[in-house]
């Protein structure tokens, strides 16, 4: 069978599909899955690194959905003088397609999980194995394609707003670029829990996009026209006050950042500057950010300490990066599913691409900006 890999070459990044196998070791924990779809999400190269799980190919695809594979119990074949001869395969790991010490799972179960970051396997392959500790049930309604789609997002999205920001009830939260997968899932996840929530619009578009989900949304800001309304827009809304929560995904952090040519403007023009963020916090406010590699200069964390204000950084990897945190890792997927299955969270729909066409999208979303892509098996 096929798989998608990423090969290193340098500076260079390649992306490319490649036979492979499975582990010569089936695990006591393993489920073997035929997996149906698997989102592609940017590969963070540096993180591997610093985390000693780099090397020259690295899997690719590691939000799955698929069906518990039904392994075979026996097996009939001639044997000698012409006789049907009939064989017990349950002793034989290369048949099972579940380990002998799973206990959440059994064979046609519906699974959705995100493969470990130390995993051999490509999420592109038709067959896989995985441990059952990185799966949870998947509801019949949701198709797979959705659910491979609003995986990691919606993690991210509790990640931010439960664990950094403790949102409560009538809180104000301000979500940058609503109308990307990842803010559409904190939007509705913090409607859902009663946060009142202002956003930013990139383009027309977006806007009238945005503008549809009212009530959830008390206001859209459209920064597209002038990035440095965002401060002014947000203290109107607040009454001078701020808002309790900022998330964001990525932050300017020099006035003269953007560049000048018309290609590739766009994603620079729309980061929020820092100290815009900071201004916008209210008391006691939390800013929960991607922008990895902030730096806070002394003003700055000055203005934040008069206010009390924390700032959270959101890694989307560190739980799977960490044994400590695999309970509650598995209890928000499970939360996930149930409130896509009641209609709660609709992420946005992602156009399925054919295997074929994998390398193709790996390389848009890797080296092109593009958030998200789903492949169908």
């Amino acid at each position: 069978m096929k798989g998608l890999f990423c090969q290193i070459t340098g500076s260079e990044l390649k992306f490319i599909v490649q036979e492979t196998t499975l582990p010569e070791i089936f695990g006591s924990h393993d489920v073997r899955v035929n997996v149906k779809a698997c989102g592609l999400s940017p590969v963070d190269l540096k993180f591997l690194e610093d985390m000693g799980l780099q090397g020259d190919t690295i899997p690719l695809g590691r939000e799955v959905a698929g069906i518990v594979q039904r392994g075979l119990k026996s097996r009939t074949c001639l044997g000698k003088r012409g006789r049907l001869v009939t064989t017990d395969l349950a002793s034989f790991p290369f048949v099972r397609a579940v380990g002998p010490k799973v206990t959440f799972f059994q064979p046609d179960d519906e699974v959705v999980g995100i493969l470990p970051l130390d995993s051999v396997c490509s999420g592109l392959s038709e067959v896989i194995d995985i441990n059952e500790q990185y799966l949870v049930p998947k509801p019949e309604k949701l198709s797979c394609t959705s659910v491979a789609a609003a995986l990691e997002d919606g993690l991210c999205a509790y990640r931010a707003l439960h664990t950094h920001a403790h949102m409560a009830a009538g809180q104000m939260l301000l979500v940058v670029d609503g109308a990307s997968s990842f803010g559409l899932m904190c939007i509705q996840l913090a409607c859902y829990h009663g946060v009142k929530v202002l956003t930013t619009s990139h383009s027309q578009e977006q806007h009238t996009f945005l503008e549809q989900l009212r009530p959830a949304v008390v206001r859209v800001i459209p920064i597209y026209k002038n990035s440095s309304d965002l401060l002014a827009a947000v203290m109107e809304e607040t009454g001078c006050l701020g808002v309790d929560i900022v998330v964001d995904q990525g932050v300017r952090m020099q006035e003269k950042e953007q560049p000048d040519e018309e290609e590739g403007r766009e994603e620079a023009t729309f980061l929020p500057h820092k100290h815009d963020i900071i201004s916008m916090l209210a008391v006691g406010g939390h800013w929960v950010t991607s922008q990895q590699d902030l730096q806070l200069d002394p003003p700055d964390s000055r203005l934040m300490s008069l206010k009390s204000a924390s700032v959270s950084f959101l890694n989307p990897h560190v739980w799977l990066a960490s044994s400590f945190q695999q309970g509650r890792h598995l209890h928000i997927l499970k939360d996930i599913m149930e409130k896509m299955s009641s209609g709660v969270l609709r992420p946005q729909p992602e156009e399925a691409v054919p295997l074929q066409e994998a390398a193709a999208a790996m390389e848009d979303v890797q080296l092109q900006n593009k958030k998200k892509a789903v492949v169908e098996m």
